[in-house]
């Protein structure tokens, strides 16, 4: 489910050849496994629409969405292959009646269809309007395309609009969202390597995020897209968006830290990837919520963050006082603090589970 009031899914974009089904299946299978609840697949040609098939054949594979350009047949070969959705930019595949033609196979499948704006390639009389690749004129390529699919009785869409500038990705999203009530897959394109890009991505999607706008996300970064899925994963998890979040509070260090704080964190935050884990696995039992962990250096601020957590630790000299519920329950060893707190937050989340049930 996309919109609606769904949980928002996680999406990715596999960089393998399509063409080759065994290591596209297996990097759907990592992206997967890392978290992504959808993933979208290039189809260039015949041949990988023809993949396409036999990775639909492929059991335990999340949705899968064929991503076209320029020729309409791709967008019905990749339909007739079993595409759980496609992603096509209606105002670059030939005209109406290839539109025409792409939306009856849709609706004859029950295929939905995302519309996808992109700022590198807008029509070109919108460009000569707005002087550019502007906010005004991605919104109004993608409300253009909206109606065109509307004006031949298709409904079922999601609408993307992507833009590198974040400023103008964000005024995009708000002009366009005031005009449809259709859901909005969101993502910053383009948006770089590593860090840089991870911060670009971050708030530029989580902007829109916290604007109400937004119902499938889309990390774009260069280089292997599992990485993508993790940051989307924490994006998601920093606005409590996502069911079963472990949040972990740390605090950066001072001098007044007598303890190794760094790799107490490190393993608090390895082991709180088990707990999500935990709580995904017994989703069906109801809702997990989420569980805040503190993890604090010094007396200072410790003892209130700790407080305020579900279960944390306000570290002295080579030992921590353990708070669950605001209170204070012991003091272990530094040694002891990351299992006292994962053995802690799993037994608070198994009692909510139980409560569930």
């Amino acid at each position: 489910m996309i919109g609606g009031g769904a949980p928002v899914p996680i999406q990715s974009m596999t960089n393998t050849d399509t063409r080759d089904a065994w290591a596209t299946a297996g990097q759907i299978q990592a992206l997967a496994a890392a978290g992504c609840d959808i993933v979208r697949v290039a189809v260039p040609d015949m041949e990988a629409a023809r993949a396409l098939g036999e990775i639909k054949r492929m059991r335990g594979l999340p949705p899968i969405v064929a991503d076209i350009h320029f020729d309409y047949r791709l967008a019905i070969a990749a339909m007739e292959a079993g595409a759980d959705k496609i992603r096509i930019n209606p105002g670059n595949i030939g005209g109406r009646d290839n539109v025409k033609a792409v939306v009856e196979c849709a609706k004859g499948r029950g295929v939905p269809i995302r519309v996808g704006v992109n700022a590198g390639s807008l029509e070109r009389d919108l460009m000569e309007k707005h002087g550019g690749p502007t906010a005004g004129a991605a919104a109004e390529s993608a409300l253009r395309n909206i109606a065109m699919l509307e004006d031949l009785g298709f409904g079922d869409i999601v609408v993307s609009i992507k833009m590198s500038d974040i400023r103008a990705n964000y005024e995009a999203h708000m002009i366009a969202a005031a005009a449809t009530r259709h859901p909005f897959h969101i993502g910053v394109t383009e948006s770089g390597y590593g860090p840089g890009g991870a911060a670009k991505s971050a708030v530029g999607i989580g902007a829109l995020l916290m604007a109400g706008i937004g119902d499938t996300i889309r990390v774009s970064l260069t280089g292997d897209p599992v990485n993508e899925v993790r940051l989307a994963a924490e994006i998601l998890k920093s606005l409590d968006l996502r069911d079963g979040a472990a949040h972990i509070v740390s605090c950066p260090t001072c001098g007044r830290c007598r303890v190794d704080l760094e790799s107490l964190a490190r393993r608090v935050e390895s082991g709180a990837h088990g707990l999500e884990k935990l709580a995904k696995g017994r989703a069906g039992q109801g809702k997990a919520g989420s569980i805040t962990i503190a993890v604090m250096g010094c007396v200072v601020n410790g003892p209130g963050e700790a407080s305020n957590a579900d279960i944390g630790v306000a570290c002295g000299d080579g030992k921590g006082a353990i708070f669950r519920d605001g209170a204070v329950v012991k003091t272990v060893d530094e040694k002891d603090i990351a299992e006292e707190l994962l053995r802690g937050a799993e037994e608070i989340w198994l009692e909510r589970l139980g409560r569930a049930l």
